[in-house]
């Protein structure tokens, strides 16, 4: 398949490349989660002029967009949230992080990386790709949202269950999160460990601390089990996935007075699994260590989302073929990290992988990525497209 010469941006810095001048106008919208402030409209717009039937679906406070163009198989959709992250302290950043500057090759803005930047480079890389193949087969899609960086509760999950009530199938999904370490396109996420989280109370009673044995002080009594719980081995993890981890995350217990013992303690701890382990598994072999240590307890269980896998295929190989081709450099799988919103689209049965610009300053005060890797980025998109529908 021979590929069609692509565009590359030229002349200073000035002369912002149509990434970039898309990139800057999303920016700089104000859409801190769960606000979309126009980005999801303005994206709509450029995907109708280029043939695509926009479907806005707002569920409570959010707003989602499906957008697709074509009505056969394969489909092949970029995934991504215009929502970006509380800026923290404005006085701390270095440039107002709603007016997006190039400075020193550095794009600043909030949501530069994650991930207004993918979001304009799929778009732009669509554009080039329908120019050039109006005939192309298939159907490319969008799926956006306005609440990813939030609860997830009224976005991507909502728009994937409306999408399986009627029977909408999407084989291949890209998602921008921000995935790349060093240099754009060296890490692409084919699947993510799962995330399961629990509200941990130990009853004890409260009483005076002179007085220790008419008292059952929770603290004393869950310090043993919590740390057998940190030392436990859930498993090993596999080829795809590294073993799974147990952390405490929060603990308070304490009346704030120094003469008295607490009556309960409570605990937040999360499992990120691997595929090794299961939601079930976890939540018995919890309940059988809390068990042998004696304790009364209340458990909360609350899961984010299961591990998914992306095994090496037509969607995996076609993006480190372009990332190939683009770059010259290999890519190398990887299901580290946290979750994203991929744990959703990936129950559909679709492939999923995650490709975006480097993450080294995501949800970071100064936000910035390198304004020419965003560039690379609509290139190594406009290749999948070429090889995985033409």
């Amino acid at each position: 398949m021979m590929a069609l010469p692509l565009p590359r941006r030229t002349g200073t810095m000035t002369e912002l490349s149509p990434t970039l001048q898309l990139a800057c106008d999303l920016i700089s919208r104000n859409s801190t989660t769960p606000e979309d402030a126009g980005c999801q409209q303005l994206m709509g717009e450029r995907l109708a002029a280029v043939g695509f039937e926009l479907e806005p679906l707002r569920f409570g406070e959010v707003d989602n967009l499906w957008a697709r163009r074509g009505s056969e198989g394969p489909v092949l959709c970029f995934a991504g949230h215009t929502d970006v992250v509380p800026t923290g302290p404005v006085e701390q950043w270095q440039t107002n992080p709603f007016i997006p500057q190039i400075r020193d090759g550095m794009l600043h803005g909030r949501g530069a990386a994650d991930m207004k930047g993918s979001l304009a480079a799929m778009v732009v890389a669509v554009e080039r790709f329908v120019a050039a193949h109006p005939d192309h087969k298939g159907s490319i899609a969008f799926l956006i949202t306005s609440d990813e960086e939030g609860p997830a509760t009224d976005g991507t999950v909502k728009v994937v269950e409306t999408l399986v009530e009627r029977g909408e199938k999407v084989d291949w999904c890209i998602v921008g999160e921000p995935s790349s370490t060093e240099l754009v396109g060296d890490i692409v996420k084919n699947g993510r460990r799962g995330s399961l989280n629990a509200r941990l109370v130990i009853r004890g009673k409260q009483g005076h601390v002179a007085y220790p044995h008419l008292a059952r002080n929770p603290i004393h009594l869950a310090a043993p089990a919590l740390a057998a719980l940190a030392a436990e081995v859930w498993d090993e993890g596999n080829a795809f996935f590294p073993p799974t981890s147990f952390q405490i995350s929060n603990i308070h217990s304490g009346t704030g007075a120094t003469n008295v013992v607490p009556g309960e303690l409570e605990a937040l701890i999360n499992f990120r699994f691997s595929t090794e382990s299961t939601v079930e598994g976890l939540q018995q072999r919890v309940c059988d260590l809390l068990d042998a240590h004696g304790l009364e307890y209340e458990l909360h269980w609350t899961v984010s989302g299961l591990p998914f896998l992306t095994e090496p295929g037509a969607l995996l190989d076609g993006v480190s073929a372009a990332i190939r081709q683009v770059t010259g450099r290999e890519t190398q799988p990887s299901t580290s990290g946290g979750t994203s919103d991929g744990r959703f689209i990936a129950t559909m049965g679709t492939q999923v992988v995650e490709l975006g610009p480097v993450n080294a300053t995501i949800h970071q005060v100064n936000e910035c990525i390198k304004a020419d890797d965003l560039d690379l980025l609509t290139d190594i998109y406009q290749v999948t497209l070429e090889r995985l529908l033409t």
